[in-house]
């Protein structure tokens, strides 16, 4: 059993998502997947990889063929320094992917976006759940709620904080958020938390709150974790480039499989996936 996990955790009930054609079993048993497909040029690790449509959709294909439980699909690099685009691009970006990959693969497929005018499109075209990376919004609240769609919220305040202790202040923001979206009407059980590692985080704010994710169990809702390849993993790892950050990102997959992090958010979905599979195998020996 994972390890000084209380009693009341390890037992804790799944999360059942079911739409008509798939669905989603959120178990801390063992993370699930989102495998990241962004179809950007400028992205942090991969970006103009699969900036070309058709390249894209095999990557998704791919994907889900590897192991990947979810597919996470953005049009928005929010790398350091990052250039804003306008939801019209964003869109143009995502959507002719969208409508090609849905139905070739039989995984949900969230957006992953800040734009209330993406979000609502590509529910309405047919993306199953919303990856908030608003930081939070009444409309998309708003969104989430009409479409009935899952939401994943993120912290990412629009100042960086001074934090004192790192874990507990991110969670007592997400539970904040979380109660202003269960107002709006999205469901309770439709909500899962992302402490949004490398956002209004520095290095060690980062590390910290990852050694103590387990205090975002406190809010009663599925944990996403999102450490794929980021720079703190490479500060600890001494890899500038970050498709060598690779094993250090699975030391990441296999931690949050100790502390029954629902869902992880990867590139490297066939390693990811081999590596839960192994921790997942001597954890319940």
């Amino acid at each position: 059993m994972p390890l000084n996990l209380p009693q009341e955790e390890q037992g804790r009930a799944p999360v059942f998502w079911k739409w008509s054609d798939r669905q989603l079993i959120l178990d801390g048993r063992k993370p699930k997947i989102a495998g990241i497909l962004n179809v950007t040029p400028d992205s942090f690790s991969d970006g103009g990889l699969y900036h070309d449509k058709q390249k894209a959709v095999e990557r998704g294909c791919r994907m889900a063929e590897e192991g990947a439980d979810l597919i996470d699909l953005g049009g928005q690099s929010t790398r350091p320094g990052f250039r804003q685009v306008g939801p019209e691009e964003e869109l143009r970006r995502v959507l002719p992917v969208l409508q090609d990959l849905l139905p070739l693969v039989k995984i949900p497929i969230s957006i992953d976006t800040a734009h209330p005018e993406v979000a609502a499109a590509a529910l309405a075209a047919g993306a199953h759940i919303l990856n908030d990376e608003s930081g939070g919004s009444p409309v998309m609240a708003e969104i989430a709620a009409r479409h009935k769609a899952p939401v994943i919220l993120m912290h990412w305040p629009k100042e960086k904080p001074q934090y004192g202790d790192v874990a507990k202040e991110v969670a007592e923001a997400l539970g904040a958020l979380a109660e202003e979206y269960e107002k709006a009407g999205v469901s309770p059980e439709h909500i899962v938390v992302d402490p949004g590692l490398g956002f209004a985080k520095d290095i060690e704010e980062n590390l910290q709150m990852l050694a103590h994710v387990r205090e975002l169990r406190s809010l009663g809702k599925p944990i996403l974790v999102g450490a794929s390849r980021k720079s703190f993993i490479g500060a600890v790892t001494g890899q500038k480039e970050p498709a060598l950050r690779v094993p250090g990102s699975l030391a990441v997959a296999a931690w949050c499989a100790l502390w029954q992090v629902e869902l992880i958010r990867v590139h490297d979905v066939r390693e990811t996936a081999e590596t839960l599979a192994m921790t997942h195998a001597l954890l319940y020996a």
